[in-house]
C-alpha cells in the first residue's frame, strides 16, 4: 500500500510546522511574562507530553523497523517455497513436466510484476490476479500429473505440500504489504510534533532567537519520522527491499 503522502512530503510538512509552531510559542510567552515560579510548576506536564511524543516515535520506528525485516525474510521464505517446489516437479512422470514448468515461470514472472508495481495496489492488480489464476492452474495440473501412471507415485506426491506451501505463502506476503499502523498514528505523530515545538518555544522566552537550538528540534524530529515513513512504506522512497527481491530473480533465472 502506499502511504497517505510522500514521506519527504511528511517530514517537510513536520519540520516547518514545528518552527512555525516554536516561533508562536516564543512569542506568547513574550507577551505572556510568566513568572519563574509559574515557568517551574508547568515544568512537569511539559515532560509528560515530551515523554509521551518520544514513546510514540520510538514504538512507530521499532515497528516500522520489525516490519521491515519480516518483509525481507518473507522474501527469502517465498523464494526458497518456489524454487522447491520447481524442484520437486522432477518427481512426477516426463509427460507432465514441461507444462508444470512453464506454469512455474509464468507463476514467478507474475509475482515479480507485482512488486515491480508496488506500492501502487491499483497498477499491481492486474498482475495479482494473473498470479491467483496461475496458482490455481499450477495445482490443478499438479493433481493430474500425480494421477499419470509412473514407476514412483508416492513421490510424485510430494509435489503437492510443496505447491500448497507456495500458495499459502504468497497469499500471507500479500497481507504483510498491507499490514501498516493505521493513518491516525501519523496524523498524531505530526500532532504531538507541533505542540512539544509550542512548548519548547514558550520556554525560548527570550527576544533574540537562538536558531540553531530553533532549527535543531525540528529537523532532528522530521528527519526521524521521514525515515520511520520510510521504512514503514519500503517501496515508496529510499530505504527499498529492491536487492531483498533479487533472491526470486535469481530462482527465475534458474528456471531457464
Amino acid at each position: 500500500m502506499q502511504p497517505v503522502m510522500p514521506p519527504y512530503i511528511f517530514g517537510i510538512i513536520m519540520f516547518v510546522g514545528m518552527l512555525v509552531m516554536l516561533e508562536v510559542g516564543r512569542m506568547v510567552a513574550l507577551r505572556h511574562n510568566e513568572t519563574e515560579q509559574e515557568r517551574t510548576s508547568l515544568g512537569t506536564i511539559e515532560a509528560a507530553v515530551f515523554a509521551l511524543f518520544g514513546l510514540l516515535i520510538a514504538f512507530t520506528f521499532s515497528g516500522a523497523a520489525s516490519r521491515f525485516q519480516e518483509k525481507r525474510m518473507m522474501i527469502a521464505e517465498e523464494a526458497h517455497t518456489v524454487e522447491s517446489a520447481y524442484m520437486r516437479i522432477d518427481l512426477v512422470a516426463p509427460s507432465a513436466q514441461p507444462r508444470l514448468r512453464e506454469e512455474f515461470r509464468e507463476y514467478v514472472d507474475s509475482r515479480l510484476e507485482i512488486y515491480r508495481r508496488l506500492p501502487d495496489m491499483r497498477a499491481a492488480h492486474f498482475a495479482i490476479e494473473r498470479s491467483r489464476k496461475l496458482q490455481l492452474l499450477i495445482w490443478k495440473d499438479a493433481i493430474a500429473a500425480t494421477r499419470i501412471s509412473y514407476d514412483d507415485p508416492a513421490g510424485s506426491r510430494l509435489l503437492l505440500p510443496a505447491v500448497t506451501d507456495m500458495i499459502h505463502l504468497s497469499r500471507t506476503r500479500m497481507m504483510g504489504i498491507q499490514n501498516h499502523p493505521p493513518g491516525l498514528i501519523y496524523v498524531l505523530l505530526l500532532g504531538l510534533g507541533w505542540l512539544c515545538s509550542l512548548l519548547a518555544g514558550f520556554r525560548m522566552a527570550t527576544a533574540r532567537r537562538h536558531w540553531l537550538y530553533m532549527l535543531t528540534f525540528p529537523l532532528v524530529t522530521a528527519v526521524i519520522v521521514f525515515l520511520t515513513i520510510d521504512t514503514e512504506y519500503p517501496r515508496e522512497g529510499l530505504i527499498r527491499l529492491d536487492q531483498a527481491d533479487q533472491m526470486l530473480r535469481d530462482v527465475r533465472a534458474r528456471m531457464d
